[in-house]
């Protein structure tokens, strides 16, 4: 989340005044020791209500504070001036039947949770600078930051695979009790990396993941790449038109061109990517004109305009690719079983991946499940909000540390 603007400052006033409480409606039949009790608990609960909503109102500042810090990346930040640096140690730990490594961030306080932090669709993985600063950022409001080392994501082919990676890493981290008191832990995921850390919440090798946190994310992974190809997705029921990000089109090219059969539709695919990876408007046509007709019916996917002719198209797709499909696809998996708190946030701007997924997404988990913040300003994950976008996202902020104290 680069680039998000958050000026966001919480003051607190004392407020000083004097009142006379009066009890006269304490009857006379009432013994001196009954009147005695009942101003004590009065007094108790007023006490009580008052520490409740200085803790709140810390709780907030907490949350302006982090979601400034995030804002700032590496510069400085009052948060940054009143806490120490995190530390960011190599771990390793088995997941998927090897051994994985990764990066964990720890602040100089105990953790008060875990939190696995998945980067989506990056070249660099855990290596971006702008992650790194995210996750320090994580770090000092006292998670314990761990970002794998999985393949899928750091080399654009994002897979099922991944799904028993992130399984296994969050079980690892949760077994911690040093990272993740009392087993508290949850993932936080970014863009394509949002449907396998789903997923892997539903793995019983993973154990129990307290809560999830998304930005822009999918639920059905058809209708993502109906629009990445035509631009179309459907609000209520009716097709709406915005300009699509090639990117997440050729993303996903990355992601499958091993399950072509023939090696020359391997090679010129992943020419073909390098190219538009590198500039969305270069041609690709002298490419296209050697696939094999098995290579063809996937070009062909690529280049439809028309949302009606989505469906068939994706039906021509190579077998392998169509089985990857369906195993990514929330939409054709039971949400009904998953028990953790659910916080998506969404701009109504993304051009990689419609907000509509994740207001689809909200609607599929059980009731009460999950809170959804939709914004303007977000295109993906890069963020320039207006006024109430902030609030928003503050909230979503306060939302994701209250989740450190609920178990």
């Amino acid at each position: 989340m680069k680039n998000i603007v958050m000026a966001a400052s919480v003051t607190a006033q004392k407020r000083r005044s004097s009142s006379l409480i009066k009890l006269d409606w304490i009857s006379d039949r009432y013994p001196s020791k009954r009147r005695t009790v009942s101003a004590v608990q009065l007094f108790s609960l007023i006490m009580l209500i008052m520490l409740l909503t200085a803790c709140k109102l810390q709780h907030e500042y907490e949350a302006a504070l982090v979601l400034s810090d995030i804002a700032a990346g590496a510069a400085p930040t009052r948060l940054k001036s009143v806490t120490a640096k995190p530390s960011r140690t190599t771990v390793t730990f088995p997941a998927a039947g090897r051994l994985v490594g990764g990066d964990l961030y720890l602040s100089d306080q105990k953790p008060l949770a875990g939190l696995l932090l998945l980067p989506g669709a990056a070249e660099k993985g855990k290596d971006d600078p702008r992650l790194q600063a995210f996750a320090n950022s994580l770090a000092r409001a006292r998670f314990a930051v761990l970002v794998p080392d999985l393949e899928g994501f750091r080399s654009l082919q994002v897979s099922s695979g991944d799904i028993a990676g992130t399984a296994d890493a969050f079980a690892w981290l949760a077994a911690r009790s040093d990272l993740s008191p009392q087993g508290r832990a949850g993932i936080f995921s970014f863009s394509y990396a949002s449907g396998p850390a789903i997923l892997a919440a539903l793995e019983p090798r993973a154990g129990r993941v307290s809560f999830l946190m998304a930005v822009g994310g999918y639920y059905n992974l058809k209708d993502v790449l109906t629009f990445f190809t035509t631009g179309y997705y459907r609000q209520k029921g009716r097709w709406r038109y915005m300009e699509p990000n090639s990117y997440g089109k050729w993303v996903f090219v990355l992601s499958n061109v091993s399950r072509l059969s023939d090696p020359l539709d391997r090679q010129l695919f992943q020419q073909a990517a390098k190219r538009k990876l590198a500039d969305l408007n270069a041609p690709v046509h002298d490419l296209a004109a050697r696939l094999t007709p098995e290579g063809k019916r996937l070009y062909d996917f690529l280049q439809n305009r028309d949302p009606a002719r989505a469906p068939a198209l994706l039906d021509r797709l190579p077998d392998p690719i169509r089985r990857e499909i369906r195993a990514l696809n929330l939409a054709e998996h039971d949400l009904t079983r998953l028990k953790a708190r659910v916080i998506l946030i969404h701009g109504y701007d993304d051009d990689i991946i419609p907000y509509t997924e994740s207001v689809a997404l909200s609607s599929s988990l059980p009731h009460g499940l999950a809170r959804l913040y939709l914004v303007y300003g977000l295109q993906h994950v890069d963020l320039e909000p207006r006024i109430i976008d902030k609030f928003r996202l503050w909230r979503a902020i306060s939302a994701l540390l209250r989740e450190r104290e609920d178990a």
